[in-house]
């Protein structure tokens, strides 16, 4: 007998005052100007409160107005802040906040850190900060995007991060010492978006350095992970750095695997990387084939795909927002729309919840501020304008004040049926929650540009356009502009091209005009790494450069995106 999902009638939305932007009885869309203003009081209620009372801790607790270490003694709520300021528009206090970074933030410190959360809180955010510091009017160092301040602080804090890749199998540990590197003891079980959320942050960050080592081991990391999957295309939870053997073989999309998926779409994406999406779709088949019923998505063994937990956890919220960006609007909307029925049933997304009972998961019954179907919302907006997204957004803004808002920030909601909370307001509030929030009812912002506006910048490499959108969410929602990467990433046989080209010009001695008088900074060529290693300088001087090709000199490559940019919530494929 086949399994099917028995849905309870009557789902009840929550009991809510609807303010003056709310649809009314002609249903008429939620006003964006309003609510727009309301995300906006609500974030800096939170950051605020969390500047008076937390600061320099990393997160805030709200209920007894004082601040705690969360992930590593980072001050991480203000890296993670950042970019939301300047898409609130707030340009001052963007300047304030990276000079205090700047003089404060130390990663030279023994503490053992979460390499994941490390990476997607901290590296992501001052990426993103650095990508978008000369919007924000800081006066940017000669060579930007490719040096500066923000991104030598980035590049700090990932080296903390590389002694984790250093297994037997490229696969890395989820905790590591930042003085010390991987402890004695510590646990090889990692968990698989523990492993395979890397690309987007290490790809950038090889980019704007030249240092291929961060984009190597993340790749040699997704590589494994992709040659342990099942026979029949899936993966579990948790798995074995060290031995490559699985230890949780529970299959799904959500807690422990969602941004692995996640990160191969737009890994593919920032880098037109054919091969990485390939992987994707390759997993979506068996996804759909052995995880959903109904429209919604279930935890299935990952040899045998038979059903090991029918829940949903607020987790997978993601998943419609990732549907959109390859172009699966309609299979998006279908699930988003199972979602946001537990979000009106609840006021908010428990952390797990039994779809055949239609109830809440004993001791998983809270919600901390999760920003999962927001993001998800955000995405089909753009890609349908379909004003039951705006809903979503106004059933948060007013679920999230009534039942989280104190008197210094929000609250984790610790129980959703009596809304008990908890003493906590994670980072990832201010990060992901506020921001696409914001972002649902901002269709103007920068970030959704469609590339009617630009900046042309100087680098040491030529000419570069910057900020003409198809900006890339990090699973922190840490905006990264795909063409920065195209500013320094130049390949080893351009740079032996142009030093040619440059001995030719001063040997000759004379004024062209397409050639500017000044030495070009160029970075000695570095041969990569092998996956995994990290080659000594005797060892790279042995290696042989490869075959010069003969590329356009000088110029900025042109950006014909394998899988094109996501520009308002679609993907557009090549029509080859």
């Amino acid at each position: 007998m086949p399994f099917r999902l028995l849905i309870p009638l009557g789902l009840l939305c929550a009991l809510l005052p609807l303010h003056h932007g709310a649809p009314g009885p002609d249903g008429t869309a939620p006003d964006p100007a309003h609510y727009r203003e309301r995300v906006k009081a609500m974030f800096y209620h939170a950051y605020d409160s969390y500047l008076e009372n937390a600061l320099p801790f990393d997160e805030l607790r709200p209920l007894t107005c004082d601040g705690h270490d969360t992930w590593g003694s980072f001050s991480l709520t203000l890296i993670d802040a950042l970019d939301t300021l300047l898409i609130l528009g707030n340009v001052s206090e963007f300047q304030r906040v990276v000079e205090v970074l700047q003089d404060n933030v130390d990663f030279d410190i023994d503490v053992n850190a979460s390499v994941f959360e490390t990476n997607i809180r901290v590296v992501g955010g001052l990426l993103s900060a650095h990508l978008l510091s000369k919007k924000a009017g800081i006066k940017v160092e000669a060579g930007w995007p490719c040096s500066g301040p923000l991104l030598r602080m980035a590049e700090e804090a990932a080296r903390k991060l590389l002694p984790a890749f250093q297994t037997p199998t490229g696969m890395p540990y989820g905790t590591v010492n930042l003085l010390h590197g991987v402890n004695p003891g510590e646990t090889p079980v990692t968990c698989t978006a523990g492993i395979g959320t890397f690309i987007v942050e290490f790809a950038t960050l090889s980019s704007l350095t030249g240092d291929p080592v961060f984009e190597d081991v993340a790749r040699v990391a997704l590589m494994r992970l992709w040659e342990s999957r099942s026979d029949i295309g899936l993966v579990g939870n948790h798995i074995d750095v060290l031995t490559g053997k699985w230890v949780a073989q529970d299959a799904g999309i959500g807690a422990g695997v969602d941004s692995y998926f996640e990160y191969l779409v737009k890994g593919a994406i920032l880098l037109q990387d054919k091969k990485l999406m390939a992987m994707f779709l390759e997993y979506n088949k068996a996804i759909r084939n052995y995880t959903r019923f109904d429209d919604w998505y279930l935890w299935v063994q990952m040899y045998k795909g038979t059903v090991s937990m029918p829940v949903f956890q607020s987790l997978e919220a993601y998943w419609p927002g990732l549907q959109s960006l390859i172009g699966d609007i309609d299979n998006a909307m279908r699930t988003f729309l199972n979602y946001y029925t537990v979000w009106k049933q609840f006021g908010g997304l428990p952390e797990f919840y039994n779809i055949p009972q239609g109830y809440t998961v004993e001791k998983r019954e809270g919600y901390p501020l999760r920003p999962e179907l927001i993001e998800s919302a955000m995405y089909l907006y753009r890609a349908t304008g379909d004003p039951t997204l705006l809903e979503l957004g106004r059933d948060a803004v007013e679920s999230i004040e009534k039942i989280s808002k104190v008197e210094c920030g929000f609250a984790t909601i610790k129980d959703l049926r009596d809304h008990k909370l908890d003493n906590r307001m994670e980072s990832f509030f201010l990060a992901e929650t506020m921001k696409y929030l914001y972002l649902l009812f901002d269709p103007t912002n920068f970030i959704h540009n469609n590339g009617s506006t630009f900046d042309a910048v100087i680098t040491p490499y030529g000419e570069c356009i910057l900020g003409a959108g198809g900006y890339i969410f990090n699973t922190e929602a840490h905006p990264i502009d795909p063409a920065a990467l195209h500013c320094c990433r130049r390949l080893k046989e351009e740079q032996w091209e142009v030093e040619d080209l440059m001995r030719e010009f001063y040997s000759l001695k004379r004024n062209r005009s397409r050639f500017q008088k000044k030495t070009v900074s160029l970075r000695p060529w570095e041969p990569p790494a092998e996956p995994g290693t990290f080659s000594s300088p005797e060892e790279q001087a042995r290696e042989e450069p490869p075959a010069k090709q003969k590329i356009p000199l000088l110029s900025c490559p042109s950006q014909p995106f394998t899988s094109k940019l996501a520009l308002l919530g679609q993907v557009f494929l090549d029509s080859s």
